[in-house]
């Protein structure tokens, strides 16, 4: 085929961002159709200048979460916003931050001044605790505690006494098990600085704002449910730490451009949070990784490596080069000659990517979505898992339109722009990274092998029993715990409870008695798919409850997951239990395997009486089937100890 033009076809609009959505949003609150059209604020977010997000924040903030929730099925995440100074002016701009995730905020604000009360207030019995607490700070935070005449060491001596009261508040707050917790690092103003006179006192100044902040840092490595936000990379990037005015009159002493960019920082530890972190970055190549159009100039004519921009170009690689060593699965997809697309991948002395860095390249003349629709199924991920980055509006526009589940960034012309455009939105990022981030990309290749086996095998019977499929289920040890932790994070298909916990949490359960957290892992002729999911197991007198059940999406229709009911139903069984219960929660995503239970041998008994969406199925052991027989089982759940209560 004949190479054509990169931007022959004509764009459907002038510039990727809409300048007419807010106005599009704004028609639809006048006509009190907001709530019932919420359905389509993601896509009209998606396409708005970030300059509007905060005005289409102040429009969906006065939404009634519950008039919300009787049109379209959104997750609704709890927040308290507290602080030192005023922090209402965070609500509108984390509410459409939030809103772009397909997320929907219920807020409360604190009084002003509130903070160490929120932090250190025990928690009550029967009370609603949000799932996420954000704690301003600024520079107050300090210098209210600071008298004229000061010097550089008064505000050491404040520093460090402020810092002592904010962790025994998180310690508080953590131990009393209210949800995760958010500080922010705080910026020092220039009008602190320059009040002192000798350049000597005022360096002493800055090397104690920044212990301070390092304090504040730290806390969030003491405590797994704390993340500090680090406001000095946004500072760094021309946001105005504060407006004198506002922060005098209105003692709002964080500018409004400043909590914007940290409301976005926020949006992103949430999305973390509820584990809806993105796991591969599809990438254009023409534009894109390299300058020009390979099919008209070459590999030889490309702009890669040379000149400014291939300078440019390289240093983008090299930014998808350090996401593609934290576990970040690489692919692309390209209108171009495949064979032209390899060798220059493979040979072309400015490339950092080589074709042994992608999971899959999808070179050829097909649609962008059908390409990426192809990776999808080949890597066996849900198109929400996917970044997609191009440099044409029209691409991004037909991605955006036709697979709206897949996140789309676009790159203009100046490749000097590529990396903040690719970094802006934090989509890969991740509370903690395990060893099974760093492996992931090695098993995905590994499953391209499982692939071309599967096609040269007559039926899918065959395919199970060629494979030498072994599984192993036993406690996590101490290491695998963030990795279990992780699994309920991000996992959102087979999750039968949609219950997320973070690696304490898990922690406490391995320990506690009367619980059994076994974890799963499989391997099998063409390499170690490591652990791959876990069971939280709780006895209760004669009954074993399976609390909740998650696998990852790379080993389904494989048999393990019925291998581990029968580990679990045998275990029950031979430790003296009359029966197996089961918790099935659905959610919006894990709806494929509502009958797991009763395509085992359960039967439904009824709702639970705390979550009336949730469904509890029994077993009453007397017909337990056995494991599939293509595989190998190997199940230690640990000793039994008997019924806590």
């Amino acid at each position: 085929m004949t190479a054509t033009r990169k931007h022959s076809t004509p764009d459907p609009a002038a510039t990727w961002h809409d300048p007419e959505a807010l106005s599009a949003l704004r028609a639809l609150h006048r006509a009190g159709r907001l709530a019932a059209e919420y359905g389509s604020v993601r896509s009209l977010l998606s396409r708005m200048p970030v300059a509007d997000l905060p005005a289409a924040g102040q429009l969906l903030a006065r939404l009634d979460p519950k008039e919300v929730c009787r049109h379209a099925e959104v997750p609704v995440v709890t927040v308290t916003v507290t602080g030192h100074s005023t922090v209402a002016g965070l609500v509108a701009p984390l509410t459409s931050e939030l809103a772009r995730h397909g997320l929907l905020l219920e807020a409360k604000v604190s009084p002003y001044g509130a903070y160490l009360q929120d932090l250190m207030r025990p928690a009550t019995a029967g009370e609603d605790q949000p799932q996420i607490t954000l704690c301003l700070l600024d520079a107050h935070t300090v210098f209210d505690d600071v008298t004229v005449p000061w010097r550089a060491e008064d505000v050491e001596a404040a520093a460090r006494a402020r810092l002592s009261l904010l962790t025994g508040a998180v310690r508080t707050h953590q131990q009393a098990g209210r949800g995760l917790l958010v500080l922010n690092t705080v910026p020092l103003h220039r009008r602190y600085t320059h009040q002192l006179v000798d350049l000597r006192s005022r360096a002493r100044l800055g090397a104690v704002w920044r212990e301070f902040n390092s304090g504040l840092l730290t806390l969030a490595e003491q405590y797994p449910g704390v993340v500090t936000v680090d406001l000095d990379p946004l500072v760094a990037e021309g946001v105005p730490a504060c407006e004198p005015r506002t922060a005098q009159y209105a003692r709002a002493r964080l500018s409004d451009a400043l909590l914007a960019a940290y409301a976005r920082e926020t949006a992103h530890v949430v999305r973390a949070r509820l584990g809806r972190t993105r796991k591969c970055l599809v990438l254009d190549l023409d534009g894109t990784l390299w300058g020009g159009v390979l099919g008209e100039a070459g590999p030889g004519g490309i702009e890669l490596g040379a000149g400014l921009r291939g300078e440019a170009f390289q240093e983008f690689q090299r930014t998808v080069q350090q996401l593609g060593a934290q576990g970040v699965l690489l692919a692309v997809s390209s209108k171009n000659d495949a064979e032209l697309v390899r060798a220059t991948l493979r040979t072309h002395p400015g490339m950092l990517l080589r074709e042994d860095d992608f999971v899959r390249v999808n070179a050829n003349w097909k649609a962008k979505h059908d390409n990426l629709r192809d990776i999808a199924d080949r890597l066996g991920l849900g198109l929400d898992s996917f970044v997609f980055v191009d440099d044409s509006t029209f691409e991004c526009g037909l991605v955006g339109e036709q697979l709206p589940e897949v996140a789309v960034v676009r790159v203009d012309e100046e490749p000097a722009l590529h990396p903040a455009a690719l970094l802006a939105d934090g989509w890969f990022d991740l509370f903690e990274l395990t060893e099974a981030d760093l492996e992931r990309a090695g098993r995905y290749r590994t499953e391209t092998l499982r692939q071309e086996f599967r096609e040269d095998v007559g039926s899918y019977e065959d395919y199970l029993d060629g494979l030498g499929l072994e599984v192993d289920l036993r406690p996590p040890d101490e290491s695998e715990i963030a990795r279990v932790s992780q699994l309920t994070l991000r996992t959102n298909q087979f999750h039968l409870a949609t219950e997320r916990l973070q690696a304490a949490q898990v922690s406490a359960q391995v320990d506690r008695p009367g619980h059994h957290v076994p974890a799963v892992r499989a391997r099998d002729r063409f390499g170690d798919h490591g652990l791959v999911g876990a069971l939280f197991l709780r006895r209760e007198g004669e009954v074993l409850r399976i609390d909740n059940f998650v696998l990852s999406c790379r080993v389904f229709s494989r048999g393990i997951e019925s291998a581990c009911v029968a580990a679990v139903l045998r275990f029950a069984r031979d430790t003296g239990a009359s029966a197996v219960t089961g918790r099935y929660l659905p959610s919006p995503r894990n709806a494929a395997f509502a009958s797991f239970y009763a395509n085992h041998g359960f039967a439904p008994v009824g709702t639970d009486p705390d979550d009336p969406e949730a469904v509890f199925f029994r077993h009453d052991l007397t017909d337990i089937a056995p494991a599939p027989a293509h595989l190998r089982l190997h199940a230690a759940f640990g000793p039994f100890d008997g019924d806590p209560t």
